[in-house]
């Protein structure tokens, strides 16, 4: 009886530690987004999520390593320890047995995910300049976000699914660059997209570059 209680015991701290996260996360989700970068700290969002400050420190150290973790939170959706490029839909995007369901899926699941972390994108964006942490974080997004559009032309030209002489530096680097948070976030500010026009405008776009 004794063993069994032990043997939970590890399991019940993980759980523990998890819920406390998830916690602190959406506290600052929240207060991020309500009242920007600069007025967050971490004092507060100790208390939004009812918990000991010192709990906070503990666990991510500093402010920006807190957005930071808020931003990747936000924009896998969870807090599993999965990135974007081996969640579920984008490897359906990769292995879907046409170029057309290969689109669909890939801006369906882009304008999910930006459209859930777009809100704690843009502060992301005010933090950038003045946190080298996030700046870091951010070069790093960008360049992950490139590389996993040129695997999927890659991907997508070695299944034979491309037109004849196709050019996959360009579709990587256009898509890449369509594929953007700032991309996103500027459709927003421009022209009022919503999550269902960024995706419309996605497949219509990328389908237009294959077959120019």
């Amino acid at each position: 009886m004794v063993r069994g209680v032990n043997a939970s015991t590890p399991d019940r701290h993980a759980a523990r530690i998890a819920e406390t996260e998830e916690r602190l996360i959406a506290a600052a989700t929240r207060l991020f987004v309500r009242d920007g970068y600069a007025a967050t700290s971490l004092t507060r969002v100790a208390a939004e999520a009812g918990v000991a400050e010192r709990t906070v420190y503990v666990r991510f150290g500093t402010k920006a390593d807190l957005l930071k973790r808020t931003v990747d939170v936000a924009m896998v959706g969870d807090t599993a320890p999965i990135d974007v490029a081996s969640r579920d839909w984008a490897q359906h995007a990769l292995t879907a047995p046409t170029l057309a369901e290969r689109i669909a899926v890939n801006a369906r699941g882009s304008a999910e995910m930006l459209h859930r972390a777009g809100p704690v994108l843009r502060v992301a964006m005010q933090a950038e300049g003045v946190e080298p942490v996030i700046a870091a974080a951010y070069d790093a997004g960008r360049r992950a976000t490139i590389e996993y559009h040129r695997r999927f032309w890659v991907s997508a030209a070695d299944d034979g699914l491309l037109p004849p002489g196709a050019d996959v530096e360009w579709l990587t680097t256009t898509t890449g660059l369509m594929g953007s948070a700032q991309t996103y976030l500027l459709g927003q500010q421009l022209f009022g997209w919503d999550r269902g026009a960024y995706e419309q405008w996605l497949i219509a776009t990328w389908t237009r570059l294959v077959e120019a």
